[in-house]
């Protein structure tokens, strides 16, 4: 089954080094992202799981949890942190799936066979609170990821669910957004962006950051 934006993300059951995850229980009320890396003991991967403990307080701050998932078992995986934590001078603080048997990687669809049949490709998966998937990125192993983009799309994402705007090129957390064209009515316009807005065509109408 493909997945899309909008799709229930797939629930599993899975160890990891956190112990035994049952995915859906395990993100509660909360968003979480999954990611996944081609192998233990990759460098590029190394890079990204010690950016991602680093940015915990981050993640924290928007109610996200993180979880990794990697084509090696459990063992090896505890091996792989030693590394990481001696490398990027980090303590890992969330889980990494084990995947000798690639069950996630499959139900996800992170093995791209084009690319190499048995390895991940670096997918991204932000699920929400009601275990929707909100976004998907995908990334060639030899590309490290850029999570600063991936917080300014969360940012977006939680934003847009709130307010009825949506975010324009480069939006950063505290600029001006979109009204969305569907909301035309002056007095409902009024009430939601009391700080006004620019209209600069019928269609394309700015307002201060709601959230500030």
């Amino acid at each position: 089954m493909a997945l899309h934006i909008g799709s229930v993300a797939p629930d599993f059951t899975q160890e990891s080094t956190e112990g035994t995850i049952k995915f859906h229980d395990w993100i509660g009320n909360q968003w979480a992202i999954l990611f996944s890396h081609p192998k233990d003991f990759t460098p590029v991967c190394t890079t990204e799981l010690g950016r991602v403990a680093k940015l915990k307080p981050e993640f924290d701050r928007r109610g996200i949890k993180a979880i990794g998932v990697s084509v090696d078992d459990v063992e090896s995986h505890k091996k792989w942190i030693k590394d990481i934590e001696e490398t990027q001078h980090v303590k890992m603080n969330f889980p990494i799936l084990g995947e000798a048997d690639k069950k996630v990687s499959r139900l996800y669809d992170m093995i791209h066979p084009e690319w190499n049949d048995t390895l991940t490709v670096r997918s991204v998966f932000v699920i929400d609170n009601n275990k929707k998937i909100r976004l998907i990125i995908t990334y060639p192993a030899s590309t490290g990821r850029n999570f600063d983009e991936i917080l300014r799309a969360v940012d977006s994402l939680q934003l847009t669910d709130k307010y009825s705007v949506a975010t324009p090129v480069d939006w950063k957390h505290g600029d001006d957004c979109i009204i969305v064209p569907s909301l035309t009515d002056p007095k409902v316009i009024k009430e939601k962006f009391p700080k006004g807005f620019k209209e600069l065509k019928p269609y394309l109408r700015l307002t201060p950051d709601p959230s500030k």
